[in-house]
């Protein structure tokens, strides 16, 4: 059962548009992947890190049927171009763009030795594309549900997050840690959830403040263009620092950068390159708000989270240099409005959005204004959007 009107109303359409572009009506699956914004916790998933993300009611929509013999034929609404491919000797081709991320998960099955089924698939979204709101894990988890649900086969569960990631990081080739694919596949409706990374134990958090509390989404509508790049280079850096902390502490079972508190890192920092130590500088920092922010949530301290979103942009901004001009002067005009607990970028950076915790009651008023300074100083119309906590994958 749909409870959503309007996410029932897009599956309608959705499955009219799948008729007409293949012309069949047999054995027709609809499943829905959210988008996904994490509340803090930024650059801290692949350094082992923890992280406070929720899935949200932006997602993407796909209707598929199965075909007999091994060829996908991928259709978005978001993209003129249909694409057909074989599942034989698939692999990574730059001319096929977005449809590279759901051929990702057919490729990371095979290579698990799991035979899947051709199919065809049509997609729908309203996750703003290169907007940090994870459109492309959510893409991941959910043709991974359609390829397994077709083929009649079946995994874990917890393995689905961990081999979209194996996707992402060797076909796609973006080093990204596991915290949106976890989100993607396990969140909850008004929860959020808090994920140790490294272990990937997690629990839910309740939204006990929802019907108080407004999460308003600003998009700056700069896309990312030079996330792909420099986030591979924020990578190789934490990596660095960690190689180089390592030989300095003297303690067992250092696997990640997370697992160095603040004052291990203090103590060597002079050890590390001035770049180096401020990469480093902020995931240690960052796992430390996290977890404070886990307690603020769960104590209904609304003030205190919000304070911690606003040291985690400063640290994004400031000490791993992955925010941009557009980016901080939303966060700005957020900030000026008294309905304002905190704000902060989302995402891997370099453009993308922003996410505000907003009095309920305010939520209007914090979007107008907002709007408006955003437009006096950059000359763009950002986008806001008023989101809701949602549940994680699932066939509709």
């Amino acid at each position: 059962m749909v409870k959503d009107k309007f996410l029932k109303t897009r599956a309608e359409n959705l499955k009219r548009e799948f008729e007409k572009v293949f012309g069949d009506k047999k054995g027709i699956h609809i499943f829905n992947a959210p988008g996904r914004i994490n509340l803090i916790g930024e650059h801290t998933d692949y350094n082992g890190g923890y992280v406070l993300p929720v899935a949200i009611n932006l997602s993407i929509l796909a209707a598929a049927n199965e075909r007999k013999d091994r060829k996908v034929y991928l259709k978005s609404q978001n993209f003129l171009k249909k694409i057909a491919v074989s599942l034989d000797g698939l692999k990574y081709e730059q001319e096929r763009e977005w449809a590279n991320y759901p051929l990702s998960t057919a490729w990371v099955l095979e290579k698990e030795g799991i035979k899947l089924s051709g199919a065809n698939i049509v997609f729908e979204g309203n996750i703003p594309l290169a907007s940090g709101l994870s459109s492309s894990a959510a893409i991941e988890v959910l043709t991974m549900k359609i390829f397994l649900q077709l083929s009649g086969q079946k995994i874990e569960e917890e393995q689905i997050p961990i081999l979209c990631r194996e996707a992402e990081n060797e076909f796609i080739g973006v080093k990204s840690g596991i915290m949106d694919q976890f989100i993607i596949t396990f969140g909850k409706e008004n929860n959020a959830m808090f994920l140790n990374c490294e272990t990937l134990e997690h629990r839910s958090i309740p939204f006990h403040l929802a019907k108080d509390v407004a999460i308003i989404i600003g998009n700056t509508k700069i896309k990312r263009a030079l996330a792909k790049s420099a986030y591979n280079k924020r990578v190789a850096e934490c990596n660095e620092g960690l190689k180089i902390l390592k030989k300095h502490i003297n303690k067992e079972n250092i696997f990640n950068l997370s697992d160095i508190n603040k004052q291990e890192f203090d103590k060597h920092r002079n050890k590390l390159p001035p770049l180096i130590a401020r990469r480093c500088e902020h995931v240690i920092s960052e796992n430390k708000r996290v977890q404070d922010a886990a307690y603020s949530l769960e104590t209904g301290n609304l003030d205190e989270l919000g304070k911690l979103l606003v040291k985690s942009h400063n640290s994004l901004r400031e000490l791993y240099e992955v925010s941009c001009n557009e980016l901080d002067i939303m966060v700005e005009a957020f900030l000026k409005s008294d309905n304002v607990y905190g704000a902060r970028m989302t995402g891997a950076g370099f453009g993308g959005c922003v996410i505000a915790l907003v009095k309920e009651k305010g939520k209007e008023e914090v979007i107008r204004r907002a709007s408006k300074e955003y437009k006096e100083k950059t000359g763009i119309k950002g986008e806001f959007y008023i989101c809701r906590i949602s549940d994680g994958v699932r066939k509709l």
